[in-house]
């Protein structure tokens, strides 16, 4: 049962990424041992970014249950800037034993086909009809389409991913939000995690499991993503930070949770934890105290 006291977070500090990736892999089937071990099953939920190429301590251990995205770029899945595709190239293929129904991606078939090939035939504009289109939109015709998405459509993909947690969680959980047993985030330079960017009003979303934005400051602008309500009823949560890059935040995240900002706000309650995976030079200006790293 989760009570209502957040857990600190445990900050992991690694003396190069190359130490941090072998003892993430470990973390990770540790946790996927013990959910198999008391529920029978291993839910797992990843972000993109540089997040995926520091997984790559998993290829050749075994797979993972069922994976689901902590955020989404509302593009085809083949699209450069699909969090799919980048964990697709950089882990799933790499995973050949992994079945392919067991990776939960966004589903835009639907929107695309109702958009694109469920118009009505189009008239001249002496109302004789057009020649209809035939064979498949190309891939920037789909493109446009996806840019230029209705905030309707956007609900619609936001509600059918929404669909695919319920599938998974609503009859096994009893819980109001779904329980992962893990969720993979990263640390943006503006302090965001998944799509929760500061100052966005989605900060504050206490109901759905997953919700759309239109305006992401970081392009592309439309995309979906678990709110704080599914994540922080996570059993665990890890971040992953690395380079020098990221001291300034870390700092502020870790040191000053009272600024508010978006990572610094992913406090699963208690049994949850949150946990940071960072290396030396990204730990560089934090004060927070460093755990030691163990199974």
């Amino acid at each position: 049962m989760h009570n209502a006291t957040p857990s600190p977070p445990v900050l992991y500090s690694f003396p190069d990424p190359d130490s941090l990736i072998k003892d993430l892999a470990a973390f990770i089937l540790k946790a996927q041992f013990e959910a198999i071990d008391k529920r029978g099953r291993f839910t797992l939920a990843l972000s993109g970014g540089s997040l995926p190429k520091m997984l790559k301590g998993l290829i050749g251990n075994e797979q993972v249950e069922h994976i689901f995205f902590a955020d989404e770029r509302v593009v085809r899945l083949d699209h450069p800037d699909s969090n799919y595709k980048l964990c697709q190239d950089e882990l799933f293929s790499k995973i050949p034993q992994l079945p392919k129904k067991n990776i939960h991606a966004i589903n835009v078939k639907h929107i695309i086909n109702k958009g694109l090939y469920e118009k009505k035939t189009e008239t001249a504009a002496d109302g004789t009809p057009k020649s209809p289109k035939h064979g498949k939109a190309t891939p920037e015709e789909i493109d446009a389409f996806l840019e230029n998405l209705s905030e309707d459509l956007l609900e619609e993909v936001s509600e059918n991913y929404e669909e695919q947690l319920i599938q998974e969680f609503a009859m096994k959980d009893s819980a109001r939000f779904p329980v992962f047993d893990l969720i993979m985030l990263g640390m943006g330079p503006d302090g965001h995690t998944a799509s929760l960017f500061p100052g966005h009003p989605l900060l504050s979303e206490e109901e759905r499991w997953v919700a759309w934005i239109a305006d992401s400051p970081k392009p592309p602008p439309k995309r979906i993503t678990l709110t704080y309500p599914v994540i922080n009823h996570a059993a665990k949560v890890a971040f992953v930070a690395t380079g020098a890059g990221k001291q300034d935040m870390l700092q502020a995240i870790l040191d000053r949770p009272e600024e508010g900002l978006p990572s610094s706000r992913v406090r699963p309650k208690s049994p949850g934890a949150v946990y940071w995976f960072v290396d030396d030079a990204a730990a560089g200006k934090t004060q927070y105290g460093r755990a030691q790293f163990k199974l």
